[in-house]
């Protein structure tokens, strides 16, 4: 009878070490999955980005050719600063867009470990517990040993 319990202890033990593992690797896959999603769409957004740019960069110099303003000096070195200002902006989402990416990649490498540390776990007490219902494998009371004397100071 004994027998029948360690084999069920077991077999309740492998499938909750398989079904820990499959749901590590399903997280990790989806968080992966959420990371080159995040990707696409900061690929997106800076595309969008670049052709507003473009087509303000356009209109401006449009604007100050028909207004018969000369693109020397002041004019010239304002855009060349907003065109800074606007790049290192797109620098700093590019930054943003980046970290994020990375920190879906390390979350998804964060639930397989925990994952697997969570199977050893199921596996180390499934392994205790079938011990324990085994005939003799420390299941029952630990028999007393040796005799009693009168001598022994319990209290301290």
């Amino acid at each position: 009878m004994a027998y029948f319990i360690v084999a069920a202890i077991v077999a309740s033990t492998a499938t909750q070490v398989y079904g820990t593992l499959e749901a590590g690797k399903d997280q990790e896959a989806a968080l992966k999955t959420q990371a080159e999603q995040e990707r696409v769409a900061a690929e997106s957004r800076e595309l969008e980005r670049q052709q507003k740019l473009n087509k303000a960069l356009a209109a401006n110099a449009v604007g100050m050719g028909m207004s018969g303003i000369k693109t020397e000096g002041t004019p010239a070195s304002i855009a060349l600063q907003s065109a800074k200002n606007i790049g290192l902006s797109e620098g700093m989402t590019k930054l943003s867009d980046r970290l994020a990416q990375a920190q879906l990649r390390r979350q998804a490498a964060t639930a397989a470990s925990a994952a697997k540390i969570g199977a050893a776990s199921t596996l180390l007490s499934g392994s205790v517990q079938a011990f324990r219902a085994m005939p003799g494998g420390g299941g029952g009371t630990p028999e007393a040993t040796g005799t009693y004397s009168p001598d022994w100071n319990y209290n301290g």
